[in-house]
């Protein structure tokens, strides 16, 4: 894979892996010896708890980068299609979380959508509640009890991710290790609560977890505390197949972490505008509400998953530590994705009613804007997952796009007027596009520290290079067009009848040129791409009929009228510098095979 990285990122995540590799060294005699404990050895569990647990999260971290990496062309596919239906928006959110292992950016997806007018908000809820089904897939990996080959796991996908020069064999590498590094920490974990399994008090407070209400709020409180329902699930399974936990208790605790998640939704919304805080809501209401029609039942989820799950060899009874800790992690797995993939179920055909209710709880607010202008799609917690953040920018162009298209479909109506009023508004929109331009830029500046493949970065300099040509785009307007046209009324200069027919054509051949490159670059239209490039001739032909017309006026009404002609040869100058930016963008989406204009 082709990465372009930062020297301190790439230093610091080098570090995180050579200090993680030597973990695992180090804590192997840990994780392999059998103990007889007697008393708590509060240190050793300690370190082994919180050690485990940051391999697990470092092992979670790990496969989503390879996921990510992997399948990012894949969900670009997806999230361009998740309009068409509200099941199709739900398996969306599913794979999306799934790939990216956290709801709460599948949140910042949706609100973007929205506000891009891709979907109503209506349809997003779809993907919110795909999302949770997502996340039951750490459930589902972590309850495979294959510890004993995490090491070959860790060392054979380190082999393919740093041996390999094939960049799909690097993905699958990074995915391979993480996965080996969530069982290895699993397993440490394991080993570090075996003496709780003497400990009275201990085994006397996972007993009081079969009160569902207690369990679902100590899970909850967790899962707040960490933002992350895959670091409660995976403690829950731990405990699980130490026998610690039964079954109900095990689905009240995953309940929770249901509940618990939202907060990381909640967050993100502070601050935000009011699709976020409506997604937030939604969030909530869905998870609690989830939760709420299953909380009678659990003894009947119960039934149910025990009916199809895996059962332990006939020799355990059923009152055994061991019987439970050989059943229980996957049947509690099966219930986390049970109860998501119903309560999906029973909510996806009344999305139309949510959204009215939400909408009714968290009403449009109009707030007085405090600053000149600002990004619409452009959002950090995207940066971790390049093909989307990506995405964004392809967006957020679009918005500097349709400013300058503004600005340039305001100035002819601004000559014909000689009104500088209104040229000072367009001048003001500069400002806006100026703002934009550099929010863009940073943006991508920042992405180019995370670990981008050869297409991202291909993408990352067709972008920015969009980003400067539309901004220069503005100055050209702003610069000279404005500053013509000051001068022009000042000067007495009007836009003339004679002098409308001339341009006219001129003026629509560059309206179109833009509209044509913003869709090459916004849609990926390779068509429209070369019909601008293609343009350059009638181009060149309207601006010498200008100039032929100029000349016929000028025989036939004498020089008098020369600062007219002065004042529609800087408007035919500054449109054809128009003209060879919106090419200069046209190209970044046109084959090199085919781009062979230089002019």
């Amino acid at each position: 894979m082709f990465t372009y990285k930062s020297p301190s990122r790439k230093s610091a995540r080098i570090s995180i892996i050579i200090f993680s590799v030597i973990a695992l060294f180090i804590s192997y005699p840990l994780f392999a010896a059998t103990k007889d404990v007697q008393q708590l050895d509060l240190f050793t569990m300690g370190m082994e708890l919180i050690g485990g647990l940051a391999l697990f999260l470092f092992g979670m971290e790990q496969m989503s980068d390879g996921l990510k990496a992997a399948a990012g062309d894949r969900m670009k596919e997806l999230l361009s299609k998740l309009t068409k239906t509200r099941f199709s928006a739900a398996f969306t959110g599913a794979f999306v979380t799934s790939v990216i292992q956290s709801s709460s950016v599948t949140t910042v997806l949706v609100v973007g959508f929205v506000s891009a007018g891709l979907m109503s908000f209506s349809q997003s809820i779809g993907i919110i509640m795909g999302a949770n089904i997502g996340t039951t897939i750490t459930a589902q990996i972590v309850a495979f009890k294959v510890e004993k080959a995490a090491l070959l796991m860790i060392a054979v996908g380190f082999s393919m991710l740093f041996l390999s020069k094939n960049d799909r064999i690097k993905q699958y590498g990074n995915m391979l290790m993480g996965l080996g590094l969530i069982f290895f920490g699993m397993g440490i974990m394991s080993e570090g609560m075996t003496p709780l399994r003497s400990y009275e008090p201990f085994i006397n407070l996972m007993a009081s977890m079969e009160r569902p209400i207690l369990g679902i709020l100590v899970a909850a409180v967790f899962t707040a505390l960490v933002q992350s329902s895959s670091a409660t699930t995976g403690i829950v399974i731990v405990m699980a197949s130490q026998g610690f936990i039964t079954l109900p208790a095990g689905i009240a605790l995953a309940f929770g972490a249901n509940i618990g998640t939202c907060i990381t939704a909640v967050l993100a919304a502070i601050g935000k505008p009011t699709e976020a805080k409506r997604a937030a809501c939604v969030h909530v209401l869905f998870n609690v509400a989830g939760v709420l029609i299953w909380l009678m039942f659990i003894p009947q989820l119960a039934n149910i998953v025990t009916q199809f799950s895996p059962v332990a060899a006939t020799d355990l009874t059923a009152a055994t530590t061991a019987k439970l800790a050989a059943e229980v992690p996957r049947q509690i797995a099966n219930a986390h994705t049970i109860f998501n993939i119903a309560n999906t179920i029973i909510f996806i055909g009344f999305t139309t009613q949510l959204a009215k209710l939400v909408e009714r709880l968290i009403p449009e607010v109009t707030i007085k804007e405090k600053t000149i202008t600002k990004t619409k799609y452009l959002d950090d917690e995207l940066l971790a997952t390049p093909a989307l953040a990506l995405d964004r920018v392809r967006l957020e162009i679009s918005h500097l796009a349709e400013l300058t298209e503004e600005m340039f479909k305001k100035i002819r109506m601004a000559y014909q007027n000689s009104n500088h009023d209104e040229l000072d508004h367009i001048a003001k929109l500069d400002d806006k596009v100026d703002i934009i331009h550099m929010q863009i830029t940073e943006y991508l500046k920042k992405l180019t520290m995370e670990e981008l493949s050869e297409n991202e970065y291909n993408d990352l300099i067709r972008y920015l290079q969009a980003n400067e040509d539309f901004e220069r785009i503005g100055d050209v307007i702003e610069t000279n067009l404005v500053a013509t046209g000051h001068q022009a009324i000042r000067a007495g200069v009007s836009d003339s009848e004679t002098s409308r027919e001339i341009l006219k054509e001129l003026y629509k051949a560059i309206q179109k040129a833009m509209t044509n490159a913003k869709g090459s670059l916004i849609d990926e239209d390779e068509v429209a791409a070369q019909s601008v490039v293609h343009m350059k001739d009638s181009i060149n032909q309207l601006a010498l009929n200008a100039l032929k017309k100029q000349s016929e006026r000028l025989q036939k009404e004498g020089p008098h009228n020369i600062d007219v002609t002065q004042f529609e040869n800087e408007l035919i100058d500054s449109m054809k510098r128009i003209y060879s930016l919106t090419k200069r963008i046209a190209r970044l989406s046109v084959p090199d095979s085919l781009n062979q204009d230089t002019g």
